[in-house]
């Protein structure tokens, strides 16, 4: 484990001592090995005067949504250490109630919540505070149960605390387990299947002290033979068959989730080499690293056997109801059955999210949890916690309460968008307004930039010629592997050839605008129908043009690649119907903030017409301006609930126009 101190860091100078904490938590953070998406807390004690000039010590302890990564001090919150320290001398205490209390002990009520191990921070007699959920500490402690084993590789300098349901209890556990022991005598204490604090008057002796006991783990696991590094393996390949496969799984867990869900296929080497083990199944049914991680992944993940994806969600859905029925306690509701992660042999590891936030999270967990399954295997393996332990923090009254207060999902929180002609103009605002309603998005365009066009983990975009079915698959099955499946199309390739009458076109000007402007179209179908068969609520929006129902002169090559577009549109409705796929077709006209529409060309065209540039753009029979976002807000409209009962509709977007009226 390597140490990031820096003493050329001005940061790690600092004479504020909530300035070091940040620091420090902020090189815990950093590992991944020591801490997970909001795993782990610090604290550091001070003292302050109070409104009334009085001094009290005060403790700052991590806040609730905070990282270690990335948290600043106004991430901290601030609790009367008084308070925390008579909370822990109460026999009984409910967590909610704890919570309450905290929150009401906080000096400054904007700050967020503390975290629930507040009161065993303050608990340590000492200003700084470490708690992480160190991979290679929580592997040892899963395997070798036997304290005096632990005290072979830890030292003496280390209470050891069996494991208890964190919250109160265990706050209460330290409690009484630490009345009478000198503090001076130890540096850490392990939480038995939980983790490691480390605690000193100072911010680096605090620190150093992490990272040293956790490096003593990490060189016990190599001595006993654990792998440097985890098996690797190329895997299988993953064609079109397997996506197919991969769409349909993530259909059937969406079902018994109720709502849709995201998959995304981990290929790296590792996972590969994990789900080749010959005793996978096995290796995969002891439970969680630790029980923090049963409120992301469910007690235990599933293994993909077999062809008939149905009969494999049904089957895990059915063991969690008997889990659930087994250990519920009166007041509980059963959350849904899904699993959140599973291992496909061959292929790699499987995390289920319902949106990418959560596919980062399990993806991550799953990817440690199997590291140090094979890390355990060096000295026996390991056997989590009895599944009632499991269960009692998977059904934590403090969870209970997060679900009760959750707010609603945007519209299409965990639905699978595709757009073609993506890079700019109407196609660019639908990948915008799709991502802003929830959407993970493939994003395709012939132009290189579609990679970087926009920061978010909802956001996939790949360069593809969609003239080419071939380039077409192949981005296809990158975006199923990364998000699971496909639910709403948005077939909006094309290109405006400039003015050309009949008698003066070339072979080579009408087949260019064939090609993008139909032809491309029926080859996006063709290539997706079979996944959105396996959608969620699947729809298709055809962008067409004011071009078919009332066309121009010079505009032959144009005009009817979009007639024929939106007939293509129609009998796709038909055929794609009793499979539940929505087939509608937005005609936009007259939006101007394109990229064909320059400054120059406006200007020019508005001359024509003898209007303003300002006129020419309202030149409409509401007077109104029509653009690339309000095309957008239909399209994403269409592909939603208020048109869940429409197919083959064709809805002008263009400020009404007199020849179309």
């Amino acid at each position: 484990m390597n140490n990031l101190w820096n003493d050329q860091d001005p940061a790690s100078r600092s004479s504020q001592p909530l300035e070091l904490r940040t620091y420090t938590s902020n090189l815990i953070g950093q590992s991944d090995d020591l801490v997970l998406h909001g795993g782990g807390n610090t604290s550091v004690k001070v003292k302050e005067k109070n409104f009334f000039g009085d001094e009290e010590e005060i403790l700052y302890v991590k806040g609730s949504g905070w990282d270690l990564a990335s948290i600043k001090p106004e991430g901290f919150a601030p609790v009367k250490l008084s308070v925390l320290k008579r909370l822990a001398t109460l026999t009984k205490l409910s967590d909610t109630d704890m919570v309450r209390e905290q929150k009401a002990a906080m000096t400054n009520p904007t700050a967020p919540a503390p975290s629930v191990e507040a009161i065993l921070h303050a608990l340590i007699p000492y200003q700084y505070v470490d708690h992480t959920h160190a991979d290679a500490v929580v592997t040892l402690t899963n395997g070798l149960r036997n304290e005096s084993e632990l005290k072979k590789i830890f030292g003496d300098r280390v209470l050891f605390v069996p494991y208890v349901m964190p919250g109160f209890i265990l706050a209460r556990t330290v409690f009484e387990m630490t009345q009478d022991i000198q503090w001076q005598n130890y540096d850490a204490m392990i939480l038995m299947h939980h983790g490691i604090f480390t605690f000193s008057d100072s911010a680096k002796t605090s620190y150093d002290l992490m990272i040293e006991y956790v490096s003593r783990a990490e060189q016990y696991l190599h001595e006993s033979g654990a792998p440097a590094k985890v098996a690797t393996s190329q895997g299988n390949g993953f064609g079109l068959n397997e996506c197919l496969r991969l769409a349909s799984l993530r259909k059937e867990i969406s079902v018994v989730a109720g709502k849709p869900m995201l998959v995304r296929l981990d290929q790296s080497a590792e996972a590969i080499g994990f789900s080749q083990h010959a005793d996978v199944a096995g290796k995969i049914s002891h439970g969680p690293l630790t029980p923090d991680h049963v409120i992301h992944t469910k007690q235990l993940p599933f293994l993909v056997q077999g062809e008939n994806m149905n009969s494999l969600v049904s089957d895990y859905a059915d063991r969690y109801e008997k889990y659930f029925s087994d250990n519920k306690t009166d007041g509980l509701s059963c959350l849904d059955r899904a699993p959140r992660w599973g291992v496909w042999p061959g292929q790699g590891l499987l995390a289920v999210g319902q949106n990418a936030k959560f596919l980062r999270v399990i993806g991550d967990i799953s990817q440690h949890t199997t590291k140090a399954i094979q890390w355990a295997d060096a000295f026996g393996g390991w056997w989590a916690l009895p599944t009632k332990d499991i269960f009692e923090v998977e059904y934590w009254e403090l969870e209970q309460a997060k679900l009760k207060k959750a707010g609603s999902a945007p519209e299409f929180e965990g639905r699978v968008a595709l757009v073609s002609g993506a890079a700019s103009g109407i196609g660019r605002a639908c990948v915008e307004d799709l991502i802003a309603c929830g959407a993970q998005v493939m994003a395709l365009d012939i132009n290189p930039e579609i990679t970087e066009m926009i920061k978010s983990p909802q956001y996939m975009g790949m360069v593809c010629d969609v003239t080419q079915t071939a380039q077409l698959r192949e981005c296809l099955i990158k975006g199923i592997r990364h998000f699971g499946g496909l639910d709403m199309v948005v077939s909006n390739a094309g290109i405006f050839p400039s003015s050309c009458r009949i008698e003066d076109m070339g072979d080579e000007y009408w087949e260019k605008s064939m090609a993008v402007n139909l032809t491309s179209h029926e080859k996006l179908l063709h290539v997706t129908i079979p996944f959105l068969k396996h959608g969620w609520e699947p729809a298709v929006v055809i962008v067409g043009s004011k071009n078919v129902p009332a066309p121009g002169p010079g505009a032959a090559a144009y005009s009817v690649a979009k007639a024929g577009l939106t007939q293509l549109a129609r009998v796709a409705a038909l055929e794609l119907g009793a499979d539940g796929i929505r087939v509608n077709v937005v005609h936009p006209n007259a939006v101007f903030d394109t990229g064909i529409w320059t400054d120059e060309v406006l200007t020019k065209r508005a001359q024509s017409y003898g209007l303003s540039v300002d006129e020419y753009k309202r030149n409409n029979v509401m007077k109104v301006e029509v653009t690339s976002k309000d095309v957008a807000r239909l399209v994403s409209t269409m592909a939603g609930a208020t048109f869940a009962k429409t197919t083959a509709a064709q809805i002008p977007i263009d400020g009404g126009n007199d020849r179309v009226i």
